[in-house]
């Protein structure tokens, strides 16, 4: 079966929509979890505004997040959205995100915590914040 990772994971809704997919503790120890159905929900949501900005098949969609469950959320949607996502650590200094957006020519950058002036591809592209969309 040649099937994606997100065909894969919807497969796995449709078995188990209300079991828990992911668990995260962040610093303060607060600990959250996610079901399939939900981590399904914000995913094609998310989805689906990304390919209104244009990320589809053969376009890279960056993500600079800590790790977390909107991390997930932001890999599995650009994967439903067709896209390929390339990862963005946001503890790198601004001059090395700049230039990783700049080489991998990023349209979309999709971040989760503010991204101090930092553009896709020298301010032709587009900063989505999931502020806008979850």
């Amino acid at each position: 079966m040649d099937a994606s990772i997100h065909e894969l994971f919807e497969s796995q809704v449709e078995r188990w929509p209300d079991a828990v997919v992911a668990v995260f503790e962040d610093a303060e120890r607060r600990v959250a979890s996610v079901q399939y159905r939900e981590l399904n929900r914000r995913a094609n949501q998310l989805a689906h505004h990304l390919r209104a900005l244009g990320v589809g098949p053969e376009v890279l969609a960056g993500i600079c997040a800590e790790r977390s469950l909107e991390m997930v959320v932001g890999i599995l949607g650009i994967l439903k959205a067709g896209g390929a996502y390339v990862p963005l650590d946001p503890e790198y200094p601004q001059e090395r995100l700049a230039f990783m957006l700049e080489d991998a020519r990023v349209p979309v950058l999709l971040s989760f915590t503010p991204v101090r002036s930092t553009s896709p591809s020298g301010n032709s592209g587009v900063l989505c914040s999931t502020a806008d969309v979850l």
